[in-house]
């Protein structure tokens, strides 16, 4: 299941994973059901972690200066218009 799990998009994952938090916080499904659905959202998160950590390294490369150097820069905050710290 792992393998499968790598084609899913992020956003894909992320919705996915929103919907189990749902059915969980509900608690209206059986305790095999509940452990059902808590071990895909487990994977769910660990792969939209995986996700951001690789494009946080995409980032981190498109960044690099010249000579080889890594350039981290900050992105600004949504609606401050300034960098985030």
């Amino acid at each position: 299941m792992a393998e499968k799990n790598k084609d899913i998009k992020f956003e894909k994952a992320m919705k996915r994973l929103e919907e189990i938090v749902e059915h969980l916080e509900k608690g209206e499904l059986d305790i095999d059901k509940s452990l059902e659905i808590f071990e895909e959202g487990i994977s769910m998160s660990r792969l939209c972690s995986e996700k951001l950590n690789e494009a946080e390294q995409k980032i981190e490369q498109l960044t690099q200066k010249r000579r080889g150097d890594l350039a981290v820069e900050l992105f600004p905050v949504e609606g401050s218009g300034e960098p985030k710290e």
